[in-house]
């Protein structure tokens, strides 16, 4: 029956995301009819050179892009669960979006780096910013590290999280009020969140990353498994619970950073998204987990951003569409938190 349920659930996903994928081909500021659309696919031209623009250079890059950003975030969401065996802990929730945000902020407004290279203008700069954003997120997990080892309460180390967030918030402000107008437009422009700013010729760079770390995460299914029962069952069980977390952190680290440099601090989805693939499989063995959260992460992704380009006024900022979303589902864990089984 769960097998039966598992394949159910994944047929279901695909397709939703190769609706959701279809859907952002056609629909945006400028409908494109699917006949075009098939032509311009297939090579032959649409015999409108606009729409052949927008969709090779403009909306398929944003398909990768928000499908890639939305598995790397729930997985680094679902690996963070499990080594801290805390249900609400997530990137943007234990700080290492923050943290990744402070790096690239240092980059941006402090030694005058600027978006251009993340539209392809400049492969240093944009380089830059991904290294910041990783050095940042990894400066945040070695606090989380280091905390816990010395705090055994979950909820304080969540607490711990969020009061890093707020650090790295204060330090952003502070660098904010000291860089140029230039500057604070292009951080606050990244700030609010985008599928759009990955260029066909960045595409090779973001996509090789995420998806080699996915693959490393899928790798480390029976660490996650066995950390489900405790770190002394995961020890009997021949697992080095060390190694594995700091592997674990070491995958969060490079998917929440990747992610945060090109698209900026996405939130909320790698929170609800695991929890989401928990719930429509029954299970929390991550052999199925896994699988399923990457597609469900593309899903809400691809929703994220179908809502965001289709308003008549402009283009809404992600930012402002996940929580829509992510609430609901993280007020419903956690008023049925007792009544939810984690591992089956």
């Amino acid at each position: 029956m769960n097998h039966c349920r598992y394949v159910i659930t994944v047929i279901a996903l695909t397709l939703v995301l190769v609706l959701l994928a279809l859907a952002c081909l056609a629909f945006g500021s400028v409908d494109i009819p699917v006949d075009r659309i098939v032509d311009i696919l297939s090579g032959k031209g649409s015999g409108n050179k606009a729409w052949d623009i927008i969709i090779l250079q403009s909306r398929i890059p944003m398909i990768a892009t928000a499908a890639l950003a939305g598995a790397a975030l729930s997985i680094s969401g679902l690996l963070l669960q499990t080594t801290f065996n805390n249900p609400l802990a997530g990137p943007s929730i234990l700080g290492v979006s923050s943290g990744a945000g402070l790096g690239v902020a240092i980059v941006i407004l402090a030694l005058g780096g600027s978006l251009g290279g993340l539209l392809g203008e400049n492969m240093g700069s944009y380089m830059a910013i991904l290294v910041g954003a990783l050095l940042g997120a990894g400066a945040v997990l070695v606090v989380l590290i280091a905390f816990s080892a010395i705090v055994r309460s979950n909820t304080m180390l969540l607490i711990i999280g969020i009061l890093v967030s707020y650090l790295t918030s204060s330090v952003v402000q502070l660098l904010n009020s000291v860089a140029t107008e230039e500057g604070v437009h292009n951080y606050v422009a990244w700030g609010f969140g985008n599928f759009s700013g990955v260029s066909v010729a960045q595409m090779p760079v973001f996509a090789g990353i995420i998806v080699l770390a996915l693959i490393a995460s899928a790798l480390m299914v029976k660490p996650l498994n066995a950390m489900l029962l405790g770190s002394r069952y995961a020890r009997n069980l021949g697992v080095n619970v060390t190694r594995s977390r700091n592997v674990l952190l070491l995958i969060t680290g490079v998917l929440t950073a990747v992610v945060t440099a090109f698209c900026g601090p996405i939130g909320f989805i790698g929170l609800a998204v695991p929890h989401i693939a928990r719930l429509s499989l029954g299970t929390s063995n991550h052999s199925r987990l896994i699988p399923a959260t990457i597609l469900a992460g593309a899903d809400i992704a691809l929703l994220c951003a179908l809502v965001s380009v289709n308003n008549p006024h402009g283009i809404i900022p992600i930012n402002a569409i996940t929580p829509i979303i992510g609430v609901p589902i993280i007020l419903y864990i956690i008023l049925n938190r007792r009544r939810i089984q984690y591992f089956n």
